[in-house]
């Protein structure tokens, strides 16, 4: 099969690999007809984690079933499925708990919990921007869609993007009528501020810089805020009449940058403590490593990030962070899909087949005009 695999720094490439094969009675071969390019790809891509030179990239998967082990017993050849980019066995206790983002078993790698597809530190897992994906334990893992072509670029966010934005609302505390502002206009920050809308946020604020970003946040209803004509908090808090927002969501992580372009990974994390209020909460979704090396910082090298964390306990504020656990909430998102609530797909930019891989790497990662949400199409 062609797969897109990690060559180095702002490389990557089509390459033929082995078809995956069921290896295990729990395991399913799915065909994948729409695998997504994700942000937190573009951290690999720039060469900040350590990703190892040759892994198969993409977490954001979707397909139709090719095969399965004698052990499957809910999943059939020929099911429609999103593939959660968590890879859960689905009996440990953190699985069991609902934290399938935190599975105790499926990663080897020494002081990880959770385990996902063509990403570092993550485990073995082979990705899926390829034209096939081994799946184990299906049976766990695999969300059954309706059966065709419809709503394909909507389904195809349920394996993150979009469970992700809906995490980082509810890791803040959301409650129906908040305030809401989310950091971050990428692909997660866009389906956060769709999320907090759909959800009842009486505002929601959007920041970022690219024109085209604040435009569809907008388009979900949200208050675009530009924080390259000024800064964000000053300007959240001229529009809440100096109270500030109930919730934050972080959506960006420790590739912060300001107006400037300059790198800040506690930006975020200082604005957010300043615009919401006392008591309020913050979700935390934009990735953070236990250590970078080519951070601006030696302390931000160690994974030591300081921020303003005496206000944020003057405040009083709580804050939640982590990986979405996509299962929690993937099935109740795709009905939301198919009874017209959600549409997620509008965020869609790009529909590339997989050989034009380099192109839509080069062009997301450079932030391009237009350029807001690539899809592959093996």
């Amino acid at each position: 099969m062609k797969a897109v695999v990690y060559r180095g720094p702002h490389t990557v490439a089509v390459e033929e690999r082995p078809d995956p094969t069921v290896q295990s009675p729990t395991d399913a071969v799915v065909r994948l007809t729409t695998t997504n390019i994700c942000g937190s790809d573009l951290h690999m891509y720039e060469g900040r984690t350590s990703v190892e030179e040759g892994k198969v990239l993409g977490h954001e998967n979707t397909g139709v079933v090719e095969a399965v082990g004698d052990g499957v017993d809910r999943i059939r050849v020929g099911d429609r499925v999103s593939v959660p980019f968590n890879i859960a066995c689905g009996t440990c206790r953190n699985c069991q708990t609902g934290w399938t983002s935190f599975c105790l078993r499926a990663n080897p790698t020494e002081g990880m919990d959770g385990a996902a597809y063509g990403y570092a530190n993550m485990g073995p897992y082979d990705g899926g921007q390829a034209e096939f994906l081994r799946v184990p334990w299906a049976d766990v893992n695999l969300l059954t869609l309706p059966p065709g072509t419809e709503h394909e670029n909507d389904f195809t966010m349920l394996s993150d993007v979009f469970p992700t934005g809906w995490h980082g609302v509810e890791l803040s505390g959301f409650q129906v009528g908040d305030r809401v502002a989310v950091f971050g206009g990428g692909p997660v920050g866009l389906m956060a501020a769709h999320s907090a809308v759909i959800r009842g946020a009486s505002e929601v604020f959007l920041v970022d810089k690219e024109p085209d970003r604040l435009r569809l946040a907008e388009g979900f209803g949200a208050t675009a805020v530009d924080f390259s004509a000024g800064d964000p908090v000053q300007q959240l808090l001229e529009a809440t009449g100096g109270r500030g927002v109930d919730r934050g969501v972080e959506a960006v992580g420790y590739q912060a940058h300001d107006g400037t372009g300059e790198e800040h990974p506690e930006l975020v994390l200082d604005n957010l403590t300043q615009v919401v209020r006392a008591t309020g909460g913050i979700g935390v979704v934009g990735v953070y490593m236990p250590s970078d090396p080519g951070a601006s910082s030696d302390l931000a090298k160690e994974g030591r990030i300081p921020w303003q964390y005496g206000t944020f306990f003057t405040k009083g504020q709580s804050m939640g962070t982590g990986q979405a656990p996509v299962k929690r909430y993937n099935r109740q998102l795709r009905d939301l899909i198919i009874a017209g609530k959600a549409n997620p797909g509008a965020i869609v930019s790009h529909e590339l087949p997989l050989d034009q891989e380099v192109e839509g790497y080069q062009h997301f990662d450079a932030r391009d005009e237009g350029w807001t949400k690539v899809l592959l199409k093996p």
